[in-house]
């Protein structure tokens, strides 16, 4: 069996560093990615995970700006050089390439095919952005008349992508609205069966909370009473049955309290939970935007309590990011690091 290092552990002498998904510095088509780098080293942010699109946007730039005949992966590759020059001008590092969507479990053994060939891609693009680099593998939220539900063999897609992917890490994430895999528990089910030492987790606490407590079509915006349990009782279990080793990245995000007759709520084609979390995700700790589901709760138990030490990510998503104005990056980056303070003040940190 293949061994690895630990990932590095943070300079500062604290436990965890600071970390932020350029998706929650703007939208890729209107923001540059020059610009969300500035922003994210002016306001304190160390880490970047990096959203494809974002690395799409700047490949097809380059590309109209060359006339040879090469392939949009090509310029992807000569994509990936450019960020990564671009983040060691800001002593910024790139963490992740996420996100590699609706690759496990895929019926049609063309498609999966198809997705192997482009996670190789991926691996590519993850040696040149750095070799310290993971990938995060969202579950699928396809129609189960795509996908199976069979765990034994979601285990096998996955161990073949670490395979495949060795000695890039790959992380796996269970979202609040998978077809299947919907848990932080369902998510660590598979990794264990998959049994791959470059496979390990990623906990978001949106999409815990948001599983197991929240409601956004509810006037109350919460499920009934019993979800106050119901996570207490999955942090509990959290706490004991994760190696915390294998705990790739957290994620940080709260969700906002919104009118349940919100239009976007109302998406055809997507999940209550997806249309929500698209559209109206917050940076931890800001209740004065709205935010109200129990995420001291859940970042306590995923880090704290779980001894985790590494990088903590803040991943938003929200039509804010969508707002076609220059200020954008620098307005969520500072957003971000208000954040990170206040999550360090209830965790009993203080940066020195």
């Amino acid at each position: 069996m293949h061994s690895l290092p630990s990932p590095p552990i943070s300079e500062l002498g604290l436990p965890w560093k600071p970390a932020i998904a350029t998706v929650s510095l703007g939208a890729a088509h209107l923001h540059p990615l020059t610009a969300k780098l500035d922003a994210a080293a002016r306001n304190g942010q160390q880490g970047l995970e990096l959203f494809h699109d974002d690395l799409a946007q700047l490949a097809k730039t380059l590309q109209l700006n060359d006339s040879s005949p090469r392939t949009a992966r090509d310029y992807e590759i000569d994509a990936a050089h450019a960020i990564r020059d671009l983040c060691a001008e800001r002593h910024l590092r790139v963490l992740a390439l996420q996100p590699f969507r609706h690759y496990e479990g895929l019926i049609d053994p063309i498609r999966h095919a198809e997705r192997i060939d482009e996670l190789k891609h991926w691996v590519q693009l993850t040696k040149i952005l750095g070799g310290s680099l993971f990938i995060l593998i969202p579950s699928s939220f396809l129609d189960p008349s795509e996908i199976t539900d069979d765990r034994d063999r979601l285990a096998a897609d996955l161990a073949e992508a670490a395979d495949v992917a060795f000695p890039i890490r790959i992380a796996y994430e269970a979202l609040a609205w998978g077809t299947y895999i919907n848990t932080w528990e369902d998510s660590w089910d598979v990794i264990k069966r998959a049994n791959r030492p470059n496979l390990g987790v990623c906990l978001d606490t949106f999409n815990i909370a948001a599983r197991l407590w929240a409601d956004p079509t509810d006037p109350t915006g919460r499920l009934p009473a019993s979800a106050d349990k119901d996570l207490q009782d999955s942090m509990d279990r959290l706490v004991q049955e994760i190696d915390p080793s294998r705990v790739l990245m957290v994620q940080l995000a709260d969700g906002e309290r919104v009118d349940p007759q919100m239009p976007f709520l109302q998406a055809p084609g997507l999940p209550t939970l997806l249309a929500w979390s698209r559209n109206a995700r917050l940076f931890p700790c800001e209740e004065e935007r709205g935010g109200y589901l129990p995420i001291r709760k859940v970042t306590d138990a995923c880090i704290t309590r779980l001894g985790y030490t590494g990088w903590v990510s803040m991943e938003v998503f929200s039509r804010t990011t969508g707002e076609d104005n220059p200020v954008v990056p620098d307005e969520h980056a500072m957003r971000a690091s208000q954040s990170w303070q206040r999550v360090l003040q209830f965790l009993g940190e203080k940066i020195q």
